[in-house]
């Protein structure tokens, strides 16, 4: 049995997740105390009461869904014992995910992870002015069909494939007028639906350059150990454990495109059969199983998940 485990990216954000958890553990409610406190501000009210508008802020988002995806894991490692240095072969993240994956494997501490993913939410935000750039999803079309969509769509602007998710679902980022022409183009090229996405800047592509040079600047300030198990970086879908080489990817990520497709595809041929996903949601889940047809995929961010992951574990 080989494992990996997986952790969510933005959208996966609701009010609510993880209170649960935190109610019933002592190991999770730790780790919500500690976010607090790197972030001198009760970022877990925030995840539990809302309002939502204001979780969904990107500088909210990103260390509340690291929290809650943290969280879960201390839970599984004090209620079943699992350790992810010892028993898990990788770990991947979906874009913020990625700081989630590194706090997992030790390389990065849960304090430092809190505080660069704020920085990383507002500088993403601080990029590009609100309403001059924007994401769309074009799907069923695959990701080379999708670049060139995109290729023809920017007209000197600005519109680049964003994340290949799998499954025929690749989305699209860049400046407002050259996203929305990818969208008529899709349409006409046979995707079964392309539509514009809300969200509030346009990550994932060069127009997010200043935050990439943000994050270079707060990376530099910040030591990252070697991870254990090795992540499975997003810009390479590949396994690296140099940490060197990781605070470079993580600046590229910034701009650069979020290979899932390949990143799965990847741990499925080194042998994974058993994905976990760590904290909200199920969306990676559900990639994962039309990624690698062969393999199991199972969201874990409740205390009801954690106690079938420990008697699926003693089965």
């Amino acid at each position: 049995m080989s494992i990996a485990l997986l952790f969510p990216g933005q959208g996966s954000q609701v009010v609510g997740m993880g209170r649960a958890l935190a109610q019933a553990y002592p190991a999770a409610r730790r780790v919500f105390e500690e976010v607090d406190a790197a972030l001198g501000a009760h970022l877990s009210n925030l995840i539990w009461e809302g309002p939502a508008e204001e979780l969904t802020l990107t500088a909210n988002t990103q260390p509340a869904l690291m929290a809650v995806s943290l969280a879960a894991l201390r839970v599984l490692e004090a209620e079943t014992g699992v350790s992810p240095a010892r028993d898990v072969r990788f770990v991947a993240g979906h874009s913020l995910g990625e700081y989630s994956a590194l706090a997992a494997a030790g390389a990065l501490t849960i304090s430092d992870t809190a505080r660069l993913l704020r920085m990383r939410g507002q500088a993403m935000q601080k990029a590009v002015p609100v309403g001059a750039g924007a994401m769309a999803a074009l799907l069923g079309l695959e990701f080379d069909a999708a670049k060139a969509v995109a290729a023809e769509a920017a007209q000197g602007q600005v519109c680049e494939p964003a994340n290949d998710n799998g499954g025929g679902q690749v989305v699209v980022s860049g400046d407002k007028a050259a996203v929305e022409r990818a969208v008529e183009i899709a349409k006409s090229r046979g995707a079964k639906r392309a539509m514009m996405l809300p969200v509030s800047a346009p990550f994932h592509c060069a127009l997010m350059q200043p935050a990439a040079d943000a994050m270079a600047q707060a990376l530099a300030g910040v030591a990252i150990r070697k991870p254990s198990p090795p992540l499975v970086a997003n810009v390479v879908a590949q396994a690296i454990s140099d940490p060197p080489e990781i605070t470079r990817r993580l600046v590229e990520q910034v701009t650069g495109t979020v290979r899932w497709r390949e990143c799965v595809a990847y741990m499925a041929r080194e042998g994974v059969t058993r994905f976990y996903e760590i904290g909200a949601g199920k969306v990676l889940s559900g990639l994962v199983k039309r990624i690698a047809g062969g393999a199991t995929a199972t969201a874990i961010g409740t205390p009801e998940d954690v106690k079938a992951f420990g008697a699926a574990l003693t089965a």
